[in-house]
């Protein structure tokens, strides 16, 4: 069995719906009730489960489990390259005082496992968990041992896979500077996956700080940056997700684009959030309707009025074309300053003067 594992277990790599299966089977080498995995960094940013625990393993994260108490805590610190078990971290008695096993497990009748964890080329952590009942007792060490032996074959899997992704960041990067765009590949807390050589040539717009983030010296439109990737990270499709940065030297404009990357969701190790492209303002012409609309998620009506904007028109001459009162365009001119970032018009007409990719 452990021979036909291993293959799966490598599968895994580059099809990741094989997940659930190889932990439940995984679980069955412990007569585990089941098997769980876990992304940290430090809180928990992705996992998934055998089909038969996943419903546990959603509890224990969205009711913040993980890190209560000392059980995951010891598992993480211990550097140890193996499976561990409660009775190898634990005096007899002192489990009676961990929140995990005394208000959780024990009320689902789980209250012994085994667990590992390694660190991943991503900075975060991966975890496994394989939960058995109440009845049966911890795992002996004959079970440990064969646990063990697949530990390895685990980690490559994991490491493979988290540094797929960073390499499929890298490529997305470099490609977008092939068509001219400067670009920064970023994870769900603003830490630059991936940056490619235009963009990091951008010191008046752009500040690299430690630990791989960026801040853009726009103040504003740093804040609509955080924002918007806050947003993304939480499956909330609102918000502006394109706006003016301005050069701090030569007050130039350009238009940032937040584009979110949406990965299979059984994906653990795909942390790549979004990526951050910049375009330049060029020289002054009137785009269509359809890419005005496309960059600042205006409506038909607030595109035509910032495309009439851009143009030279006046909010009469706009209402006058479109066969609407002034007020009703004064509202989605509103709308266009709101969506855009601007706080003038003059500000729209110079943003929407034209844009075209760097060409380096």
């Amino acid at each position: 069995m452990e021979a036909e594992l291993i293959d799966r277990i490598y599968e895994c790599s580059f099809v990741p719906e094989l997940w659930p299966q190889v932990l439940r089977d995984t679980s069955k080498i412990s007569e585990s009730a089941g098997g769980s995995l876990f992304v940290t960094n430090p809180e928990v940013t992705a996992w998934t489960a055998s089909k038969n625990t996943r419903d546990i393993a959603g509890r224990f994260v969205a009711d913040g489990w993980y890190w209560r108490g000392r059980v995951m805590s010891l598992i993480h610190k211990s550097r140890h390259p193996g499976f561990l078990r409660e009775v190898d971290l634990f005096l007899p008695g002192e489990l009676d005082e961990e929140p995990i096993f005394r208000d959780s497990w024990r009320k689902m009748g789980l209250g012994w496992g085994a667990a590992t964890a390694f660190a991943l080329p991503t900075g975060e952590t991966l975890a496994i968990v394989l939960s058995r009942t109440i009845a049966q007792g911890p795992a002996d060490a004959a079970t440990i041992q064969r646990l063990d032996m697949l530990r390895p074959h685990l980690a490559r899997t994991a490491v493979m896979a988290a540094r797929l992704h960073l390499e499929r960041a890298q490529a997305a990067s470099q490609a977008l500077a092939a068509l001219g765009l400067a670009a920064l590949v970023l994870d769900e807390g603003g830490k630059v996956l991936a940056a490619n050589a235009l963009v990091e040539g951008m010191v008046n717009l752009v500040h690299w700080r430690s630990a791989d983030r960026v801040t853009l010296k726009d103040r504003r439109a740093d804040e609509m940056l955080t924002e918007a990737l806050a947003r993304i990270a939480l499956n909330d499709n609102g918000g502006v997700r394109s706006f003016p940065v301005r050069d701090s030297v030569t007050d130039a404009l350009m238009v940032g684009h937040v584009v979110p990357i949406r990965y299979s969701a059984r994906d653990i190790f795909a942390r790549s959030t979004a990526v951050f492209v910049l375009m330049p303002v060029a020289a002054p012409t009137s785009p269509p309707v359809e890419l005005v609309m496309s960059l600042f998620d205006l409506t038909p009506a607030e595109a035509r009025v910032a495309r009439g904007l851009a143009a030279g028109k006046t909010v009469d001459d706009l209402a006058g074309d479109n066969g609407v009162s002034p007020n009703t365009v004064r509202v989605q001119v509103r709308g266009v300053l709101e969506k855009t970032g601007c706080q003038r018009q003059t500000d729209v007409v110079a943003l929407l003067g034209g844009i075209s990719p760097i060409r380096g």
